[in-house]
């Protein structure tokens, strides 16, 4: 399906400066660029790298929080034929010398408060030839970019080159490199809102990090729109509030992140309250909180987004419409509809054969979207991705006679005890409509008998308290025995990765350690 006539990444942010040059186009911190002076700097950053030797087919990273330079980089290097490794600003040592070896930039910009853990592995790397230090007291970026001739994009680059490198979460191990090229992202930009179609006088803040398909696909997304961006360092709560001060009608967050807002009383609420759009994903919202939206910002374009860095982002959506929409209430638990332009099967995974309709298998999907592969390894490519150009997203999901598709599980995650398939989705909504509960998972625990059992881990809501018994007992009231928790285990709060997804395989490991057999 060709949707967009756009080549390269860069196309709109042209667009835009031919036709809107004095515009606001980026604020971050205390620099404010009009669409014109955000063109220049990029065309900037484009002879910049030239003048260092990077070239088509090369690459370089960023290694930084949130920061100006790294959506320039990612615009002016792929506007040469490079491609931008974004990496995670949390991975130190071993993790950290890992993606710089796989993505093996001859440039890397380091963000200065990072570079102690730049500085720690670095001798671990070969190829890298540059480092441009970013921000703080020895800012090399801008005297770099204040000396580099302006180029323009070069015509040779193609739509199906590498534009942008972004790692998975890496859950079950070593992250893999996710090659994005120009059409996967700008097929995304194109599709992934709809006719929810940001106007040019919206203002659209990107708050989740940029080695984040919520960070950068979604600010790729909005430049298209034309929307003036306002960018922050982190999803800092005085960051976000105050960034919220500066008339934000779109934003993207975690439903972490919601929950935190809801949480922080009503002048927080307040401020959320005059958006015409709060698109949330990465992780499901458990239903008291998602109904808490609903109820507190009644004139808000809710919007959940479904999908995965390797289809640059959103592949399903559940538009407002459905959110509020009282005969199918059911569908509040569902990841909604695929996008335009996207095809989706549900396949047993063992016969690879479509399951019947409302039967529970893989969810698959076929976009032009989809990655061009995982960086340097064929075989993680062949694993996930059909040679008729179906991507397995490793999810366990059904859907409704109308499209609505409802994820019950990770493959990985499913818990099988005696037997029985227990999907996580569904235990947890219930746990989570406790009033003392604040967040609640399941994990599948080692059982003699059964195989493994369920187990809860908690955090409890401020000011709560409740005992392992009283949670088991109300969810023996609302779910069949064999799917309630044996055991709940109470914490302060889940651990996370930095897209915001609950690392099961860090609260499952200890249970599973030493034996021949584990679920991790």
């Amino acid at each position: 399906m060709n949707v967009t006539t756009d080549r390269l990444i860069t196309d709109k942010l042209e667009h835009w400066a031919q036709t809107q040059p004095d515009a606001p186009a980026i604020d971050f911190q205390d620099q404010a660029l009009t669409w014109a002076e955000f063109r220049d700097r990029v065309h900037q950053v484009s002879g910049g790298l030239l003048a260092l030797g990077v070239s088509g087919g090369d690459r370089v990273a960023t290694f930084d929080k949130n920061h100006l330079a790294g959506i320039e980089v990612s615009l002016g290097a792929s506007a040469i034929g490079a491609a931008h490794a974004i990496l995670n600003w949390r991975l130190i040592g071993d993790q950290l010398a890992y993606v710089l070896k796989d993505s093996a930039p001859t440039v890397v910009f380091v963000g200065a408060e990072l570079l102690p853990a730049y500085d720690a592995i670095k001798d671990q790397l070969t190829g890298v030839q540059r480092v441009i230090v970013v921000g703080g007291d020895a800012d090399g970026y801008e005297p770099w970019l204040a000396r580099a001739e302006p180029v323009e994009p070069l015509r040779e680059v193609k739509a199906d080159e590498t534009a942008l490198i972004m790692y998975s979460s890496g859950t079950t191990g070593f992250p893999k490199g996710v090659e994005l090229t120009h059409r996967n992202l700008n097929t995304h930009s194109a599709l992934s809102q709809g006719e929810l179609d940001a106007a040019p006088d919206s203002v659209s803040l990107v708050a989740m990090p940029l080695f984040h398909v919520g960070g950068t696909c979604y600010a790729l997304g909005r430049i298209a729109r034309g929307s003036h961006l306002i960018l922050i360092r982190e999803v800092d709560p005085a960051l976000l509030l105050a960034a919220m001060g500066q008339g934000v009608t779109h934003i993207f967050l975690v439903p972490a992140v919601v929950g935190m807002v809801l949480a922080a009383g009503d002048g927080a609420i307040a401020l959320f309250a005059g958006l015409d759009e709060l698109i949330y994903g990465a992780s499901p919202m458990p239903l008291p909180m998602l109904r808490r939206a609903l109820e507190v910002w009644p004139d808000v374009d809710l919007v959940q987004v479904y999908g995965m860095t390797e289809f640059a982002g959103v592949i399903s959506r559940l538009t407002p419409e459905a959110h509020r929409d009282t005969e199918h209430p059911e569908r509040l638990t569902s990841a909604g509809q695929a996008i335009p332009g996207a095809e989706m099967r549900i396949v047993d995974p063992a016969t690879l054969e479509d399951v019947e309709p409302g039967q529970v298998g893989e969810v698959w999907f076929r976009t032009a979207q989809t990655m061009k592969g995982y960086l340097g390894n064929p075989d993680a490519t062949a694993e996930a991705k059909t040679s008729d150009g179906w991507m397995r997203t490793g999810d366990l999901g059904h859907a409704d006679e109308d499209g609505f598709v409802f994820i019950v599980d990770r493959i990985k995650d499913m818990i099988i005890s005696g037997g029985e398939n227990i999907y996580a989705p569904e235990v947890e909504n219930v746990l989570a409509a406790h009033p003392a509960v604040a967040e609640a998972v399941i994990i599948g625990v080692p059982d003699e008998k059964w195989g493994e059992v369920v187990k809860a881990v908690v955090a409890l809501a401020p000011d709560q308290s409740l005992t392992a018994e009283e949670l088991i007992a109300y969810s023996r009231e609302r779910l069949a025995h064999y799917k309630c928790p044996r055991s709940v285990d109470f914490m302060e709060a889940l651990p996370r990765n930095p897209s915001g997804k609950v690392l099961k395989r860090d609260l499952r490991k200890p249970h599973w350690d030493g034996r021949d057999r584990t679920v991790i």
